[in-house]
């Protein structure tokens, strides 16, 4: 029998485990699990514009959407390239590329996973900079209020604005995502979209003005979201340049503090941050490298939602260092240290697609 004592503890002590499930890790209590844990699936945005489906680019199979869904990642961000889905800026999409994404879309969903679309550009349409003519501002806005409509509250579809823009002075990108922004939220999507910085988005780059005009860590607080319903996306790899293209991790300690530091500028000016790619060889200094950086977003789950890893995909090159594509049936290296961080496969739960950043 209970007596009135007992349930008044048991009442205290589920309180209690909610505050702990709520609150931010930096008030000593455990702070909530990440919402988005997943992997980058490449090939879609092969070739160029006039690529063959199947030839010279691929959206990914099934076979490597269960593969990763079984893994218990709940998100992929999928990559393509913005000139094949719209030919003409300004202009209706191509009719089949936009099935071939939608098809991607639904695959994924099938499987339980939420998708990142993610034009993967870096900040140009052909050879032209986004800002610039006939890239400009009001044209970038134009090709994401179309695809906003396609998937406008579409639930597990997040929107990546641009991977990796690169040579655009601060100010001049973030008047081109706000222009984005506004252009999504005009057509009446409510989607989370995910809003890179300038030189390539990196953490370890976050406040340095390295092009002119001022740092990401400033000018990109400028960000303006009529719903306020966004998050930052950063990359940062473990290689001394940070690019991810050396087989090494001999930057390992710049990028874990390039993470910190970013992961204090998100909790100061109450913003959320979704590490968009980060990776590693399969060598054991790299995969420490990896758990460290797990290990900081776990941490401070009260500013981060997630990461999804680069990369996978069939077509993903296998002498690769960075790829976790399986191979002959086999699973890379660093797929034990991912599923370690990904943990219990969870359902996305509203919660997750309905994050706000923190105030």
């Amino acid at each position: 029998m209970t007596g009135p004592k007992t349930k008044l503890l048991r009442c205290l002590l589920a309180a209690a485990a909610a505050l702990a499930f709520v609150l931010p890790a930096g008030n000593g209590l455990a702070a909530s699990p990440l919402c988005y844990r997943g992997i980058n699936l490449s090939g879609a945005e092969y070739g160029d514009r006039d690529g063959v489906p199947g030839v010279n680019y691929t959206y990914p199979s099934e076979e490597t959407v269960r593969y990763f869904a079984e893994k218990g990642t709940n998100v992929v961000r999928l990559p393509f390239r913005w000139e094949r889905l719209q030919p003409v800026l300004g202009q209706p999409f191509d009719g089949v590329e936009l099935q071939g994404l939608k098809d991607a879309v639904d695959l994924i969903h099938k499987h339980g996973m939420t998708v990142v679309l993610d034009p993967h550009n870096f900040g140009y349409y052909d050879k032209t900079q986004v800002t610039q003519p006939p890239a400009t501002d009001l044209a970038f806005g134009d090709f994401w209020a179309r695809l906003a409509i396609e998937f406008a509250n579409r639930k597990g579809v997040l929107f990546g604005l641009m991977n990796e823009p690169h040579d655009i002075r601060a100010p001049d990108w973030l008047e081109a995502a706000n222009t984005a922004i506004r252009s999504i939220r005009t057509v009446g999507a409510r989607n989370l979209i995910l809003v890179p910085g300038t030189n390539w988005t990196g953490a370890h780059s976050w406040s340095a003005d390295v092009l002119g005009g001022g740092a990401n860590g400033t000018v990109m607080l400028g960000v303006k979201d009529p719903l306020d319903f966004y998050a930052f996306e950063f990359h940062q790899y473990l290689d001394a340049d940070s690019s991810g293209t050396h087989p090494a991790c001999d930057g390992s300690d710049a990028a874990q503090k390039g993470l910190s530091d970013v992961t204090d500028w998100l909790r100061k000016n109450g913003k959320r941050g979704f590490l968009g790619e980060f990776g590693v060889p399969g060598s054991e200094p790299c995969l420490d490298g990896l758990k460290a950086v797990f290990g900081i977003m776990a941490d401070n789950s009260d500013v981060w939602l997630g990461w999804t890893y680069w990369a996978a995909g069939e077509w993903w090159p296998p002498e690769e260092p960075l790829n976790v594509q399986p191979r002959n049936g086999r699973d890379r290296p660093q797929m034990k240290t991912i599923t370690a961080a990904i943990g219990k496969k969870t359902p996305l739960a509203a919660s997750c697609d309905a994050v706000k950043p923190v105030r």
